[in-house]
């Protein structure tokens, strides 16, 4: 699994709160659960104390999304360079994985022998409570993300009041919205600005027009 997989980790859970709207999912152990994803050993050690902890690594990774965003790449760094040292990672090489002659990776259990493992750098999880562990594993993909792509691949959807976080991937780094829902919604409030001020300069344009023909004096009509 690579690295940057993991940089979803930290997506998910800073979208579990929106400020602007005043609503936060992360309200109990089962959405503590939800957001390890496939990581279902892991999930299983967290307890009602990961809600408070997660809520506090959310807003230390907000903060990171939001200094990226404003175009402050030192910040962005320093803060995501703070939340790893505070919680570390154990790599170690994995190779749960098979390759077949052709150099396709399939699954280890799928046939018996054959094929050489599918090496590749996995986060151990040696933490001692769900909320380290998770965000370790966050924190780590992050950071390959940003050095790999780099800091302005971190963006907060431009939709309000939405500002959700999302990972910009696009080949040309125009993303600017969380998801295509957003994205229509930003465009379709677009267009009817642009039609509500075409309406009002035409209103405008008319009652200028008349205004000149009334002062218009009789003779000169």
């Amino acid at each position: 699994m690579e690295l940057t997989y993991y940089s979803d980790y930290a997506v998910r859970l800073v979208n579990t709160e929106q400020p602007e709207r005043g609503t936060d999912n992360l309200t109990s152990v089962e959405v503590v659960r939800d957001l390890f994803g496939p990581a279902q050993q892991a999930a299983r050690r967290a307890t009602d104390s990961d809600v408070t902890r997660l809520r506090t690594v959310r807003a230390r990774l907000r903060a990171v999304f939001e200094a990226a965003d404003a175009g402050d790449e030192v910040l962005a760094v320093d803060l995501l360079n703070a939340l790893m040292m505070e919680f570390p990672v154990s790599p170690q090489i994995s190779g749960h994985e098979r390759r077949d002659d052709g150099g396709t990776s399939r699954s280890s259990g799928a046939e018996s022998g054959g094929g050489r493992p599918d090496w590749h750098m996995h986060i151990a999880d040696h933490a001692a409570n769900a909320t380290a562990g998770f965000t370790a594993t966050a924190c780590m993909g992050l950071a390959f993300h940003l050095t790999e792509l780099g800091v302005d691949r971190l963006g907060i959807c431009e939709a309000r009041p939405c500002r959700n976080v999302y990972l910009d991937t696009s080949t040309n780094r125009s993303r600017r919205y969380c998801s295509d829902r957003c994205a229509t919604r930003a465009n379709v409030a677009a267009y009817r600005a642009r039609k509500r001020l075409e309406n009002e300069r035409a209103a405008l344009t008319g009652r200028t027009a008349d205004t000149a023909q009334e002062s218009t004096p009789a003779t000169d009509r």
